[in-house]
């Protein structure tokens, strides 16, 4: 399908603090199918990264999609919220907000979630939690650092001679990060009590959250880019995660070469049609609809 579309300004939340584009066709969808919520990637505003999410939402709105595209709390347009949460729980209720919005307004009871690096993490963390998640796009969400990982890091980067000179003027990512990983090992008290996302891999929360993931049936794409500190080749999510029984709900596609912002047009041209390929050809695979309760459809007491 290629339809037209329109795009609407909305304001969400149980504040209305929330400032949101719904983008969808204008002609009523023919099938019915998941809406698309896409989250911001750390304080870059919904309109992602040289308006890749623009994009991004555009090209699913024409496939028939709903597609939501919102500033967290204290990002973007959005107000601050008055609760003092600490950040993460602020976001994770910032979702919330937003697919109430969506299941109230627009009769949504199954999403996908789309993220990219922190965005990708909120998607993890949230997404076992609430009954109407059927899917998660994950582009460059955190994965820890494995044996393979070092090992691909160091040879591709003693390859480059801008490298060496950032090694011995002292300024090396890959010694400064080893370096704040042994002071924690060393003192761990210095840890925050409260889990932030920089703080993921030192957590079993992550891996815990990717089992309950599975364990809700919920399908996994991710995405991952070569150049980037987070991984550095294509099973290391995989490797990271062994006690993690992805089965077959877990899709991963590697862009060598790629940034971690998917910067070049190149990757652009390819990432946004693999993402709608993959949610057509996945849809067989999400759970059977249920009639969505909000009174229970949060499932983190649980």
């Amino acid at each position: 399908m290629n339809q037209k579309i329109n795009e609407q300004a909305v304001l969400l939340g149980k504040r209305q603090s929330l400032v949101g584009i719904l983008t969808r066709a204008v002609a009523p969808a023919s099938r019915n199918g998941p809406a698309v919520v896409i989250l911001n990637t750390g304080v870059i505003h919904r309109v992602g990264h040289h308006r890749m999410y623009v994009t991004m939402a555009r090209a699913l709105a024409r496939a028939g999609r709903i597609v939501l595209r919102f500033d967290f709390s204290g990002i973007g347009d959005s107000d601050a919220r008055t609760d003092a949460l600490p950040l993460v729980d602020s976001c994770l209720a910032d979702i919330k907000e937003a697919l109430d919005w969506l299941e109230r307004e627009h009769q949504v009871s199954q999403i996908i979630l789309i993220g990219l690096c922190s965005g990708a993490d909120h998607a993890v963390l949230y997404g076992h939690t609430d009954a109407r998640i059927v899917a998660l796009v994950l582009m460059d969400p955190t994965i820890p650092a494995t044996r393979r990982f070092y090992l691909h890091y160091i040879a591709r980067r003693l390859t480059r001679l801008h490298n060496w000179t950032n090694l011995l003027a002292g300024r090396s990512r890959l010694l400064n990060e080893w370096a704040k990983q042994l002071i924690l090992v060393v003192r761990p008290g210095l840890r925050s009590r409260q889990i932030t996302l920089q703080d993921l891999q030192f957590h079993t929360c992550l891996e815990q959250s990717y089992q309950n993931t599975v364990d809700r049936r919920i399908q996994i794409l991710a995405i991952l880019s070569e150049e980037t500190t987070r991984q550095t080749y294509s099973g290391q999510i995989l490797d990271a995660f062994p006690n993690v029984q992805f089965r077959d709900q877990l899709t991963t596609e590697f862009f060598p070469c790629s940034d971690h912002l998917f910067t070049l047009e190149a990757d652009r041209a390819k990432l946004i049609p693999l993402i709608l390929r993959w949610i057509d050809a996945s849809s067989s695979m999400f759970r059977a609809e249920q009639p969505y309760n909000p009174q229970n459809g949060n499932l983190a007491a649980e």
